[in-house]
């Protein structure tokens, strides 16, 4: 399990595990989450799961940083994965090629890019 805080717009490119289930309750704020193929705002106090295996991806939609509690399971060494995944995000999203010889190292697909945070989603009701 990890705790997470987002900045404003931040989300992971869209990727699948091919092991892992991934269980999102929010903190605090609103995210705009994708999971094969459905969005759906998620906020302060509720959760969402992306299964082994779907396609998912966030943003953050708030106007100020976000926090996720993350259920990674079955478990693995996310203090490893996240430390390389911030080494290959360091300048924005990387090369094709780099991003998937690291998926691949952790059995993750990445197949697209993160999700887009549009200004009036930030304030759109929350049954969007």
């Amino acid at each position: 399990m990890i705790e997470t805080t987002d900045q404003p717009g931040f989300g992971p490119p869209q990727h699948r595990h091919e092991i892992e289930t991934e269980v999102f309750h929010v903190l605090q704020g609103r995210y705009l989450f994708e999971v094969d193929g459905v969005q759906t705002i998620v906020s302060e106090g509720e959760t969402i799961v992306a299964n082994q295996g779907t396609t998912h991806r966030f943003v953050n939609v708030d106007d100020q940083p976000s926090r996720l509690l993350v259920l990674i399971t079955p478990g693995w060494d996310a203090a490893s994965f996240f430390g390389e995944l911030r080494d290959v995000m360091a300048n924005g999203l990387p090369d094709a090629r780099v991003l998937k010889a690291f998926g691949d190292k952790w059995s993750i697909d990445f197949v697209g890019p993160p999700l887009t945070s549009p200004v009036e989603l930030a304030s759109a009701p929350l049954d969007v």
